[in-house]
């Protein structure tokens, strides 16, 4: 078996519209993610795949490769699935999401080597990250996950999870990061299972796997890297990456 990154990419977005062509550095935000992508090492193809024919044109320029996918799908793991298809069957799928351009090499390369070596029950992979900060635990925008002492998903949610009653000191919490890994027979198969309720009610395609009864394994990452909702957030990027000599070693 083999691991490859697919990147959706689209042009609508309410904040921000035409976010992945924002300029920042100098070049677009949809190159920024696939040069950090470029820089796995366990990871054998990368796909661009939009529904836009300018982001399309953009990133062919740029030397990615690029597939074309139905403006129609209602989740991006259904866009991921209909890319997935211009793979061989022997590819696992490692989802990067196209606004995030510190994204780290080496946790995709985590997340494949999972992918390609872990326990056969697992059917997804994603990652996590400490959360310090009280106005992050109770910002809707920001995804909480609780997991098992193995690391197993219990549950997503934008509500403050765990709710802290009384001592808690010692409690963690995690915040859930926008990359995924599909073991390539669980991506066909997520795809076939309606909307979940958990998930329409929080908004959050994940739980349509844990009320399934599938395993999300999570790994454990110092930090997250930051994505680009709005203008703001890209221009404060723009000011990080032009305070480095080596913006790839920005994380």
């Amino acid at each position: 078996m083999r691991c490859s990154i697919i990147v959706p990419a689209r042009f609508a977005s309410t904040r921000f519209p035409g976010k992945p062509l924002h300029h920042i550095a100098g070049k677009p935000l949809i190159q920024h993610v696939w040069e950090r992508c470029r820089l796995c090492r366990l990871t054998d193809r990368i796909l661009v795949a939009t529904d836009d024919t300018r982001i399309a044109e953009t990133a062919s320029a740029f030397g990615a490769e690029v597939i074309m996918t139905s403006p129609h799908h209602q989740s991006g793991t259904d866009r991921i699935a209909e890319a997935a298809s211009a793979l061989p069957p022997d590819h696992h799928i490692i989802n990067v999401q196209g606004d995030e351009p510190l994204v780290s090499p080496e946790l995709i390369d985590r997340i494949a080597d999972t992918l390609l070596h872990g326990p056969d029950s697992i059917g997804m992979v994603t990652a996590v990250h400490p959360l310090h900060s009280d106005e992050e635990r109770h910002d809707p925008n920001v995804v909480k996950c609780t997991m098992s002492r193995s690391g197993r998903a219990l549950y997503f949610s934008r509500s403050p999870i765990p709710f802290a009653r009384g001592h808690h000191q010692e409690m963690t919490w995690w915040r859930h990061m926008g990359i995924y890994g599909y073991r390539r027979s669980f991506l066909s198969q997520f795809v076939q299972w309606p909307p979940s309720p958990l998930e329409v009610t929080e908004s959050l395609e994940q739980l349509r796997a844990l009320e399934n009864d599938a395993t999300i394994h999570c790994l454990v990452t110092s930090h997250g890297s930051p994505g680009i909702d709005t203008p703001e957030q890209a221009a404060a990027l723009e000011t990080l990456l032009a305070s480095q000599p080596n913006p790839d070693s920005v994380v």
